[in-house]
């Protein structure tokens, strides 16, 4: 096997073209003004929901505890304890003496009514007419108004989060995704590029031995921040829950770019091999290649977790440095990787 001064591979160059830079900054523009696009489109296919549901469960009489809606929508008539509403809207003509919510749906209050305690909207917005609303001035309104027709249609159909329909606004996310992790790939390749290129390397000598120990990570990471949040005070538990959480996302950043690096890589030999080797092309393919495989419908869950336990290994050994030399003579595929 050849091996450069760098300890790696010689078939694992760094990133450190500054023309590769400018290339990908040039392809970032056009996805973006691709998605400003499809964002048109998407933003003239989805007009206004009406504000009423005929549907609706009718909630008449005295209740005193909490009435749910899975799937569709609540009208509130009588006086109940609480309501929340999953996947449907909540039209309140009654009285609710505590706290209402409505996950990818909307609160509408009319007039006449009353809410005695805080109003909780994700995925929709919260109308009350008018006039002002029946309601407590010391209670809280906590509104997100985003994708509430994702919502909607994950909470009334849950099969659609393992078979996405495919549509302006599903192609419009994955190439903002695309975009993304591009960026991402640029920004920690150029910045880090021998790191990059050694775990390349190290990826494609020692997959196994990192898929197994990224794999190890996640059981013990997430049983022991439950035990750490369960046994230890407060304050302790909290902090060891946000290193975990911070692990996981450098984990995430730096593996993930480290992939789509190999996989762009095998594309521009197996595919482009006669034509220039631009570093910002070969994550362009790399990062398409995953992000087309975790759209495919009834896959990405195990897409996902395969990235993520490559991630976490990758970053669990980043600071191992494999003696390529000295494996060259136990390594069984080292006569296939030797250039």
């Amino acid at each position: 096997m050849i091996v450069n001064e760098a300890g790696f591979p010689s078939c694992f160059q760094p990133f450190t073209n500054p023309s590769s830079l400018t290339l990908g900054l040039k392809i970032a523009a056009v996805v973006l003004l691709s998605l400003l696009a499809v964002g048109v489109i998407v933003a003239q296919e989805n007009p206004p929901q009406p504000l009423d549901d005929p549907s609706a469960l009718v909630i008449a009489g005295n209740n005193d505890g909490t009435v749910f809606g899975m799937g569709r929508s609540l009208k509130i008539t009588g006086n109940v304890q609480g309501a929340i509403a999953f996947g449907g809207d909540v039209f309140v003509e009654g009285t609710i003496t505590g706290d209402v919510a409505a996950v990818g749906g909307s609160i509408i209050q009319r007039e006449g009514s009353r809410i005695g305690g805080d109003v909780i909207v994700i995925g929709g917005s919260y109308h009350h007419g008018k006039a002002a609303p029946g309601r407590d001035p010391q209670k809280a309104t906590i509104m997100y108004a985003g994708y509430e027709d994702q919502l909607r249609k994950m909470m009334r159909e849950p099969a659609t989060l393992l078979s996405p329909r495919l549509s302006a606004s599903f192609l419009g996310w994955r190439l903002l995704v695309i975009l993304f992790w591009f960026v991402v790939s640029l920004a920690i390749t150029a910045a880090m590029p021998s790191t990059v290129s050694r775990a390349m390397a190290r990826l494609q000598l020692t997959s196994l031995r990192v898929a197994l120990i990224g794999l190890l990570g996640a059981v013990v990471i997430v049983p022991g921040c439950l035990l750490c949040l369960w046994l230890l005070p407060t304050p302790v538990g909290v902090l060891v829950g946000i290193l975990a959480l911070l692990l996981l996302i450098v984990a995430t950043l730096f593996g993930r770019v480290v992939v789509f690096a190999a996989t762009g890589r095998w594309l521009q030999r197996r595919f482009l091999a006669n034509q220039a080797q631009s570093e910002s092309i070969a994550l362009l393919l790399g990062v398409s290649f995953w992000i087309i495989l975790s759209s495919l419908p009834y896959v990405w869950p195990i897409v996902f977790g395969g990235l993520l336990i490559i991630s976490l290994g990758l970053a669990l050994t980043a600071r191992y440095r494999v003696a390529w030399q000295r494996q060259d003579s136990a390594d069984p595929f080292s006569s296939a990787k030797t250039l």
